[in-house]
């Protein structure tokens, strides 16, 4: 992949030096990588550039799962926070941190709140959970302090108090699942709040999607910004690699932070596509104590963008998710990723809230059941669904109706960080 030079900070040579100590430090002190490394006769002294990341292995999901203690680099006695991955595709993943991968956590979430355009003087209300072991809130917590900026740690859910919080306290932005921000605006119609006259001027969106590929918002961004004038910043981040992709005021995708990170994407062929090419996102963590990682595939496929932006950063950008890897979903000769689906199910207003399920029947291929709360239960709405399915995906999935309180019970179960919004029981 190519490595987009920033003369001001000489990227390329800043990566370069941090690969040679991250590949020395590996082969020293991880368990997994020592095994990697002499099973495929891996030569770590001779990666000296980026480009030669290809003569070594990628590290897989199932890796972490399967050998998730052999990923630790440093003794327990140093570790001073275990996190964990939310096992969307899999079992939850043990990820530990050293005090100066807390440091490291912190800066990185500095720079993505200087990105989307925070400062000091800003007041952030977190409509997330700081505490399940989940990574982004702590990540949040830790940048805004680094920030200067005050902050309201209310949680998630509950739109009545957070309804109350924003009138007492005044916040300027928040930070939420756009999902939820959708629910904190029906609210706000039910009870007769005036949106348009509240502190609230931005909105960190994490989680979902708020784009398509092409940088226009998507359904869900559309909803929320007809309704509430406020400007949508879009993130992408995951535990394992300790870092976020976050949007500057240009909303042009997420930008890279190169001092943090390497970042490939890759074909099925495990090679680097070009520009504006689909392909799966696998990262080499730069600058981490305790489970750096090399080469390894998240699942989650994107495109970057290379073209300077109109900011003035020169660092590539991603976009937004087209999907995950292994949650394509081929049904009935249809291909489809779950983000696609979720931008079909917001566009209706028939369609208050939902949940995908997708499972293999008794001959193995993908079977889609929507579970779905219905704007009515009236036959008009069930046609106008089920008209409206078939006109879009020219299949037809299993729907069955659910309340407002059934369907909660799907997407928080007591373990869950986030809605969950798409389920995977296949084999």
């Amino acid at each position: 992949m190519e490595i987009i030079k920033d003369k001001a900070n000489n990227t390329e040579t800043i990566q370069e030096q941090k690969l040679q100590e991250l590949l020395k430090y590996l082969s020293e002190n991880s368990p997994f990588y020592k095994r990697l490394f002499a099973e495929h006769n891996v030569d770590v002294a001779a990666v000296k550039k980026v480009a030669d990341l290809t003569l070594i292995p990628v590290t897989t999901k199932d890796d972490l799962q399967k050998y998730n203690d052999d990923f630790l680099c440093v003794p327990a006695e140093n570790i001073v926070e275990y996190m964990s991955t939310s096992g969307t595709l899999g079992s939850p993943v043990t990820i530990a941190l050293t005090d100066s991968d807390l440091d490291r956590l912190a800066y990185n979430e500095y720079n993505s709140f200087l990105c989307a355009g925070g400062t000091k003087h800003d007041l952030y209300q977190l409509m997330l959970t700081l505490d399940r072991q989940f990574m982004a809130g702590i990540a949040y917590y830790s940048g805004i302090r680094k920030l200067g900026a005050g902050m309201v740690r209310l949680g998630p859910g509950v739109p009545a108090l957070q309804w109350e919080t924003i009138k007492r306290l005044k916040p300027t932005t928040i930070v939420a699942v756009p999902s939820f921000i959708l629910k904190l605006i029906q609210f706000a119609k039910e009870t007769n709040i005036d949106i348009s006259q509240t502190s609230i001027k931005k909105a960190i969106c994490i989680g979902e999607n708020i784009r398509n590929t092409d940088f226009s918002l998507n359904i869900l961004g559309k909803k929320i910004t007809e309704a509430w004038d406020i400007q949508l910043f879009s993130t992408y981040a995951s535990t394992e690699m300790q870092t976020a992709f976050t949007e500057c005021a240009e909303g042009k995708g997420g930008h890279y932070q190169p001092e943090l990170l390497i970042v490939e994407l890759l074909d099925e062929s495990d090679q680097p596509v070009g520009p504006n090419t689909p392909g799966e996102v696998t990262i080499t963590t730069l600058g981490i104590q305790g489970m750096p990682l090399l080469r390894y595939k998240t699942g989650d496929m994107c495109m970057y963008f290379d073209e300077p932006c109109a900011c003035g950063r020169t660092s590539l950008r991603l976009s937004s998710i087209i999907g995950r890897k292994k949650q394509m979903i081929k049904f009935k000769g249809t291909t489809l990723y779950p983000p696609a689906l979720f931008d079909l199910l917001n566009e209706r207003e028939e369609i208050l809230d939902f949940v995908i399920e997708v499972y293999s029947n008794e001959i193995g291929l993908d079977q889609v059941a929507l579970y779905l709360v219905p704007a009515d239960d009236s036959e008009e709405c069930d046609h106008r669904i089920r008209a409206y399915l078939q006109a879009r995906l020219r299949v037809s999935p299993h729907i069955k109706y659910l309340s407002v309180e059934e369907i909660q019970k799907i997407q928080f179960s007591e373990v869950s960080r986030k809605p969950i919004k798409f389920i995977d029981k296949r084999a």
